[in-house]
């Protein structure tokens, strides 16, 4: 009889987090006007990454002394040829754009990627678990927080060969702290739900309880902060970047592109201006999704 109950405690358990996951993403496409905005300029930009090749009139590494510090087409001066201009070597500031923006999304992405997955496995064995388990994970958590994450990473990358993949993995483990204390928060409030009470008394595993009932329940969650992070992961990337720690040539990334020009502010203002606003889209973009996904999270509680 009571297994029976517990049985049903647990077919009560709440819709899963993917459910609301969809229910969220139609009330960002359709209802909210940031939102859409965010989707669509996103979608965009994501295409001119994927379609770079296709795109771009040159090669994102072609030289041409003869055309250097071409200004954009509407100065004078400035031709079809080179539409945004050219940099101090006679690269075509367009073409590095787009390239610089698979880039950034891939860097960006991949890393909240790799700090979703370690945050979310400590968030949840730590806050299921407790005890000793929960005290020794947040001890290390802690220790992370209380080191700036650009220093952190500027250190690991001065110890490493800087390049794409140090640079993801670096990234990821800068940021995997947010998402272990969350997740962690909200796996403290699941616990002492009827269907996880439920699922324990009948005997179901632990691993099982926490695969299949806490991580559908925590995913709104990892989404609202994985579009934020993504925001904050593009500008500690495009930082480093400048700094010469991140993306080396000849791949192009934002941040470099904002170094070539940070010699060039004065004459040839276009080398940094470009690369500045297509950063900034992309980050408001990612904030604007984030921000809506925030916002229909809180008011579904």
């Amino acid at each position: 009889m009571q297994t029976s109950e517990a049985t049903n405690q647990i077919d009560k358990k709440p819709t899963s987090g993917f459910s609301k996951s969809f229910k969220r993403w139609r009330f960002l496409l359709f209802k909210s006007k940031t939102g859409t905005v965010g989707v669509f300029t996103l979608l965009i930009i994501t295409l001119i990454a994927i379609l770079a090749p296709l795109l771009s009139p040159h090669a994102p590494d072609a030289v041409n002394a003869v055309d250097r510090l071409q200004p954009p087409v509407w100065l004078e001066g400035g031709t079809m040829t080179y539409i945004l201009g050219t940099d101090h070597l006679g690269r075509d500031i367009l073409t590095r754009l787009f390239y610089g923006a698979q880039v950034s999304l891939l860097v960006g992405i991949s890393s909240v990627v790799v700090a979703g997955i370690i945050g979310v496995t400590v968030g949840l064995i730590a806050g299921y678990y407790g005890g000793f388990i929960d005290n020794v994970f947040m001890r290390i958590v802690d220790s992370f927080l209380s080191i700036p994450n650009i220093l952190f990473a500027l250190v690991i990358l001065s110890i490493f060969s800087p390049g794409m993949l140090t640079l993801i993995v670096v990234l990821g483990v800068t940021n995997w702290v947010n998402y272990a204390r969350l997740i962690r928060g909200e796996v403290l409030t699941l616990k002492e739900r009827e269907f996880i009470k439920a699922a324990t008394s009948i005997g179901v595993r632990k691993g099982k309880i926490i695969v299949r009932h806490l991580l559908p329940n925590v995913m709104s969650s990892f989404i609202v902060i994985s579009t934020l992070t993504v925001a904050t992961t593009i500008i500690l990337e495009t930082s480093l970047s400048f700094l010469g720690l991140g993306i080396q040539p000849p791949q192009v990334s934002w941040g470099g592109i904002l170094a070539d020009g940070r010699d060039y502010l004065a004459t040839s203002w276009w080398l940094a201006t470009f690369p500045g606003i297509a950063i900034t889209i992309t980050v408001l973009a990612v904030i604007f999704v984030g921000d809506c996904f925030e916002t229909y999270w809180t008011l579904d509680q």
